[in-house]
């Protein structure tokens, strides 16, 4: 049975006890006044009924409610602790930004110390090259020549331009401690060189009738059939047709300083 015809019962039944309690007191009453009664105790009951069900209404909207509220506190929690963890990432990351901002600076500012530097580097080869005892002359200085060309380029990045000049540096440094031969000009003689480091440079015509070297002193060559044999014998070694051998070379007198 339902909740509505449960009331309803209980109404009747309540107006039934209520009129027989009358008739049984000896009260007499009119039908019209009894049946208005009736009518109040009727009204009073689904007035109780509609203030119940609307008191048991409240109570699921109620229930429904603290769960909603309940529900939305935690996933406010988890958005708080969610949020939190962005906030560590992104001063992280704001970090990081600030270090590469900072780096980028610092290589900005080695860039504008490193370009004058490199064409200072490239000015001291290409004097010393110029000064330097005349062998090889047109590879090394159209190795200048390129370095010099290569600077003015913008799509050559800074540090190729740098490895470029110090590569230079390392073979120059390296015709310091070989011995080598090559054939080139003297005059309008062909003839076989024969560079002992940098101590000496001596030369021999192709026929063998032609011995000299080239004098720092005077910065001119010297003929000096004297040195035949040990030219001759120093361009096998260099040509790797005899083995390893001490050489005489001609060599600048030293001078006492004063």
């Amino acid at each position: 049975m339902s909740k509505t015809k449960s009331h309803g019962a209980a109404a009747a039944l309540t107006a039934a006890c209520t009129f027989a309690l009358w008739s049984a007191a000896g009260f007499s009453a009119e039908p019209a006044k009894v049946n208005a009664v009736l009518s109040e105790q009727v009204k009073a009951e689904e007035a109780a009924r509609a203030s119940q069900k609307r008191v048991e209404q409240l109570d699921d909207e109620s229930t429904k409610m603290l769960a909603d509220y309940r529900q939305m506190t935690a996933e406010a929690s988890s958005l708080k602790s969610y949020n939190e963890q962005l906030a560590t990432q992104v001063s992280s990351q704001q970090q990081q930004i600030d270090e590469m901002s900072q780096q980028l600076g610092e290589i900005e500012t080695t860039a504008r110390e490193v370009l004058p530097m490199m064409e200072k580097m490239l000015a001291t080869l290409d004097q010393f090259v110029k000064l330097d005892v005349p062998f090889l002359t047109e590879e090394r200085e159209g190795r200048v020549a390129q370095l010099k060309d290569l600077m003015t380029r913008a799509d050559v990045s800074t540090s190729e331009k740098y490895r470029r000049i110090v590569e230079a540096y390392q073979i120059e440094m390296e015709y310091g401690r070989t011995l080598e031969s090559y054939q080139g000009q003297v005059g309008d003689k062909t003839v076989d060189f024969l560079r002992a480091g940098r101590i000496a440079l001596m030369y021999q015509t192709l026929d063998g009738k032609e011995t000299g070297y080239w004098d720092i002193e005077s910065k001119s060559w010297k003929r000096d059939s004297g040195y035949a044999e040990a030219v001759r014998h120093g361009l096998k070694v260099a040509k790797k047709q005899a083995a390893p051998d001490f050489i005489a070379v001609a060599v600048p007198a030293p001078k006492e300083i004063t």
